[in-house]
This record gives C-alpha cells, structure tokens and sequence, in this order.
C-alpha cells in the first residue's frame, strides 16, 4: 500500500477548517472524498497542521495511503476530483511508509497579510484583514521580538484550545511593510489554537498608537487570555511552508 506525500494550496474561505467534521465541508473531508473516488476506497489524509475555518494555505503538507501505486498520476487524478473546490495538489510525491506529515513536521511557517489602506478590498476581498488606520510596521516588529523564545503563551491562547500546555517555542516573527500591505511572518515547531492571530490582532493596537511597543512584553508576561487585544480575522492568515529533517 504506497504512501503518498502531497503539497497542497487552498482558499479556506468556503470550509470549516481543515480537520474533518460532519455535516461541513472541510480541507481534510473534501480531500478524503478525492481521494476515495480516486482509489475506489475509503482513505484518511492526514495534515501536517489544522488550519481553522477561513484560513488558507499555500504549503500545507499531508499524506495518504492507497491502494493501488499511482505513480506521477495521483496530483492530477486529485485535482481532477478536487474540482470545482477550491483546493490544489501541486504535488504527489511516494514516501517512505513510515512518514508522517503530522508528527515528522520539525517547523510550521505563517503569513499574515494585512491590507494597510482607507478603500475597500476588491481583488484582496476575502484574502486580508483591510485596517484603514496607518500602521507603523517598526513599531509592530518591534514589539514583536518579545514573543520570540519559550514563553507561557496563555495570553493568545483560545479559550477552546485543547493543547496539554500553553508553553511554546517562538523561533521567530517578522513584521515589514511591502506598500500598502503590512506583513507579518513567523515560524515554530507548533501552535496554540489561534495563537498567530491572537498575536498579530495585539500588534495591530501597537501599530496603530494605542499601545506602547513594551506593551506585548507586558501582556505576555501576565499569561492572562482577557489581556489580549483583538484576534485578527481568519482570512489574511496563511500556512505557507511546513519543514522536514
């Protein structure tokens, strides 16, 4: 039974999340459905993060077992049952039967993109998080490097969040303006439930002058979820890349 490796992109505005659910559609159901009507059998694909409702992916990782060897065929015989969703295997790849997309994964890497601009979202509509008000990227990145490290992250932990522990390692965050958009990237071996955008909804008020650049420090520090700012809106966030020894 070959086990199969697919890097997949998808807008996540039509889906309950990623992590399958009944009754809805979902990144992991609609896959599962593909991949059944590919395989002639029931097939579990499993990911490599579960992305909530809304959010999207450009480098989501996950991996299933067939029955038959597809050879170089399976991205295309995917795609053509992913169809009309909005949902793409950009490739397929046969591994080793002991790979996993989930628990082999050593570092998840995000993207926030806010769109920095007074008019409505046209083309970016349902794709960023559109703040009208001017934001200081520096002042935003500034503030962000007191996330990075080990820390107790209860402060951007949702409330919902079933992980054993709030204690996670930030490797890294990054805020830097590309004209009129503000862009926020970080990366580390695992989440919190909404934690990135907990962080990114704080670092807006920073942005914007109504906190101070220590104020994350502070909050942070407080391990205390009412200290949160606003989270920031499901659509401007993006898996993009997932790391593998």
């Amino acid at each position: 039974m070959p086990r199969y490796r697919l890097l997949i992109e998808y807008h996540g505005g039509p889906f309950q999340g990623w992590q399958k659910l009944p009754g809805v559609p979902t990144i992991q159901g609609t896959l599962e459905d593909a991949a059944a009507r590919l395989d002639g059998a029931p097939v579990n694909v499993f990911g490599a993060g579960r992305t909530d409702s809304g959010v999207h992916a450009t480098g989501q990782v996950a991996h299933m077992d067939l029955q038959i060897d597809r050879g170089r065929k399976v991205a295309d015989a995917m795609n053509f049952h992913l169809r009309p969703h909005p949902i793409a295997v950009l490739k397929a790849e046969e591994v080793r039967d002991d790979y996993h997309a989930r628990f082999n994964a050593t570092q998840r890497h995000y993207r926030y993109v806010i769109s920095n601009r007074r008019a409505d979202l046209a083309l970016d509509r349902g794709l960023a998080w559109r703040v009208a008000s001017k934001l200081s990227a520096e002042k935003m990145h500034e503030a962000a490097q007191a996330l990075t490290g080990t820390h107790d992250f209860t402060t951007f932990r949702d409330s919902d969040c079933q992980a054993l522990t709030p204690v996670k390692t930030l490797n890294a965050i990054t805020v830097s303006r590309e004209g009129d958009r503000v862009i926020i990237t970080c990366r580390a071996q695992s989440f919190i439930h909404r934690q990135v955008r907990s962080m990114v909804g704080s670092l807006v008020e920073v942005g914007r002058g109504k906190q101070s650049v220590g104020w994350i420090a502070e909050i942070l520090a407080a391990a205390d979820r009412t200290q949160c700012g606003p989270i920031a809106p499901a659509e401007g966030l993006y898996l993009t890349h997932v790391d593998y020894d």
